[in-house]
């Protein structure tokens, strides 16, 4: 954990990255009047920018496929531990706030040990530097800490977030409050397929074993069955929309090519969800087969 503003240095960082960023989208835009994807004019793709976007009642947010799947796994964290959705709005907005939701290895010069998704401070006893810069190790010790927090579920976020991190800029975690409440609620499994990622096509197959890993390091172990590229995770209710909203959360970094969970569809090359057919009580989950 650190103080806000970051420091200079930091600043120059973070402000090269959203300039790449920023000039892709603008580049997007620019040929072709659309921030999703540039065409050839033998119409293979050459460009996409990928993000995922929540959607909660009239409101969508949107965040880098990389972003995203940190939020879903500190919302998984929560669903694991039986913990309400709010923790996990805490949780996302606090990470929103401190990191970005990237799992960054420096901090600033009021914490310059500072590291990872909620810049935990190994001199201030979060963990050493390694435990810190490890997601599942990080999203733990934040809720370890705000589960002690008395009626942290109907506190303001802000008051919340500022008990467990100690900030200087106590104020600065509402700014984060509708995107922090828009994606727990989707990745939560709270709000059914509220997730969608736009993403370019799989650049290496996927492998199902380690989905299947990922998925059981984030929500505890399934009943599970692979068969070529498909696995099946065995959950129901709000825990299977939050490993298929997961899974679509992750589809960038672990090559999945479909997510299916209670007669809806999410497919890579066409985004959004539709409906299908799938069996009562299991995600499966199709990652990309090896090219031929």
């Amino acid at each position: 954990m650190s103080p806000r503003p970051p420091s200079a240095a930091v600043r120059r960082r973070r402000r090269q990255l959203r300039t790449g960023a920023m000039l892709a989208g603008l580049a997007a835009v620019a040929v072709g009047g659309t921030a999703a994807a540039l065409h050839q004019l033998d119409g293979s793709e050459v460009l996409v920018r990928e993000r995922c976007s929540a959607t909660v009642g009239a409101d969508t947010f949107e965040l880098t496929p990389e972003q995203t799947g940190n939020a879903a796994l500190i919302a998984g964290v929560a669903v694991n531990r039986g913990l309400p959705a709010r923790a996990a709005s805490i949780a996302i907005a606090t990470a929103v706030q401190e990191s970005r939701l990237e799992n960054i290895d420096y901090g600033d010069d009021a914490g310059p040990d500072s590291r990872g998704l909620f810049q935990q401070r190994p001199s201030q006893g979060w963990g050493t530097q390694e435990q810190v810069m490890t997601p599942l190790y990080a999203a733990g010790a934040f809720y370890d800490a705000l589960v002690k927090v008395p009626g942290y579920e109907t506190l303001p976020i802000t008051e919340a977030a500022q008990t467990v991190q100690r900030s200087a800029y106590p104020t600065a975690y509402a700014d984060h409050e509708p995107e922090g409440r828009a994606f727990a609620s989707a990745l939560t499994g709270q709000s059914p397929a509220a997730l969608d990622c736009t993403l370019r096509e799989p650049s290496a197959a996927g492998d199902p074993f380690a989905v299947s890993t990922a998925a059981g390091e984030v929500f505890g172990p399934f009943g599970t069955t692979v068969d070529g590229t498909r696995l099946t995770l065995e959950a129901a209710d709000a825990r299977g929309w939050a490993v298929a909203q997961w899974a679509v959360a992750n589809a960038s970094a672990l090559q999945i090519t479909s997510v299916a969970f209670s007669g809806l569809e999410w497919v890579r090359a066409d985004g959004g969800w539709s409906s299908t057919t799938t069996e009562t009580g299991t995600v499966t989950i199709t990652v990309a087969g090896a090219t031929p």
